[in-house]
This record gives structure tokens, C-alpha cells and sequence, in this order.
């Protein structure tokens, strides 16, 4: 009897826009207490996962994203499109969202 794989889909993010996974805050403080949900700060650092080609110009050249797949970054914290796609959580946003890269 044939077994059965599931595929894994694969994001692939159109014009300037990246995929990110989010990094979550530490559930607990370094006292061991334990931070409940509502406590806790959205998270603003992220890792890169994809990477559109870019947007169009006026004149139709393409300008490519300067951010790279692996990346670490820093964005606004209510930004993006938050989604959900095979058991995981990613957040989709604009090149232009970016604060800064971590290194």
C-alpha cells in the first residue's frame, strides 16, 4: 500500500512584499515568573523567509528588495498581514515596513 506525504506549501510573496516568522517574547521573566498573554508586548523581531522581486517603476524597471532570506529584522508593531498555513504562524509586509536588520 502507497504511502501518502503531505507537501508543505511554500509562501512565495509577490512585488516588494517578505515573509517573516516572528521571534516570541520569553513566556517567563528571569525571576521565573510567568507572563500572561495579555501582558505580553507583541513581538517586533522577525526572520526573514521569503523574499519578493521587487516593485516596478514608472518606466516598468524592476527596483529589487534589498532585504535577504535569513535575515533578522525589526518592524513597526502593528504591521503586516498576519496569517496562518500549515500549523504555522507567519506575518506578511512590505520591504518598506522595515525598521532596520539585526546583525
Amino acid at each position: 500500500m502507497p504511502t501518502e506525504t503531505k507537501a508543505k506549501t511554500k509562501l512565495v510573496p509577490v512585488e516588494d512584499r517578505i515573509v517573516v516568522e516572528k521571534h516570541e517574547p520569553e513566556e517567563k521573566t528571569s525571576g521565573g515568573i510567568l507572563i500572561p498573554d495579555s501582558a505580553k508586548e507583541k513581538p517586533q523581531q522577525a526572520l526573514v523567509i521569503a523574499v519578493g522581486p521587487g516593485k516596478r517603476d514608472d518606466k516598468g524597471n524592476l527596483i529589487p528588495v534589498d532585504i535577504k532570506v535569513g535575515e533578522k529584522i525589526l518592524y513597526p508593531k502593528y504591521s503586516g498581514t498576519e496569517i496562518k498555513l500549515d500549523g504555522n504562524e507567519y506575518l506578511i509586509l512590505r520591504a518598506t515596513d522595515v525598521l532596520a536588520k539585526v546583525e
